[in-house]
């Protein structure tokens, strides 16, 4: 119970952290911390409520909200309950940064590094302590540290590698922020399952294209969505 009701406080926090993280950027972690507390309020409430349109806009934002926090508290108790007793807490961080990352990259199409550094971080700080998440024990020549570090680097080069070959075609095949996602969840899973999730990650933004009939769009949710799936099948 725990988790599915921090988890559904968080998610509703969601719109609104990715709204002022994506506004704020570029910012140190300091300034977007101070600005998150203490919000600045340009126009009073009292003037905006006889407004239409911001209503309206309000409303929407209200449901998104709460969708989110639905969401988010199912995704937590699944990711805390079913993936190992004592580490919950790791899982729960993974989880709750790529969700963020996910509403951000949809609204204003980028992924801070206020965000993939810290969670390229974690993700060696979990696999020093209990290996890559993600990793079997077939690989017994190499320490957990290095499996992990393995693993970012191959989340960093094949996609830099991938993108030499598209950029005549596709300049933006791949996002600096695309690619530094990338290097921490290998950071997170290892060396093993990075290649899966970077080919999952464009099979599902080559869904997107066709559902949406665009060429082109944010790929940081495309990555995150392959990820917790594979997370969900592969452990």
């Amino acid at each position: 119970m725990t988790y599915i009701l921090c988890g559904f406080i968080y998610g509703l926090f969601i719109p609104y952290l990715a709204r002022r993280i994506g506004k704020l950027m570029p910012a140190t972690m300091g300034y977007i911390l101070l600005k998150l507390f203490v919000p600045s309020h340009s126009v009073a409430y009292k003037k905006l409520e006889n407004n239409p349109q911001y209503m309206e806009l309000f409303r929407r934002y209200v449901m998104r909200s709460i969708g989110w926090g639905i969401f988010t508290a199912g995704a937590t108790y699944l990711f805390a309950t079913d993936f190992g007793v004592g580490y919950s807490w790791w899982y729960v961080a993974f989880l709750w940064i790529l969700l963020l990352l996910v509403e951000i990259d949809k609204r204003f199409e980028l992924l801070p590094d206020i965000l993939t550094w810290p969670l390229l971080l974690l993700g060696f700080a979990y696999a020093a302590q209990h290996g890559p998440w993600l990793a079997t024990p077939d690989i017994n020549f190499l320490s957990y540290t290095e499996n992990s570090a393995l693993g970012a680097i191959m989340g960093y080069v094949i996609p830099v590698v991938a993108s030499m070959f598209l950029v005549w075609k596709y300049p933006d095949a791949f996002g600096g922020g695309d690619i530094k996602l990338l290097c921490a969840i290998g950071a997170w899973v290892g060396m093993e399952v990075i290649g899966y999730i970077i080919l999952g990650s464009c099979i599902v933004f080559a869904g997107a294209c066709i559902i949406n009939r665009k060429r082109v769009g944010a790929f940081g949710p495309s990555i995150v969505y392959a990820t917790l799936t594979l997370c969900l099948f592969l452990f």
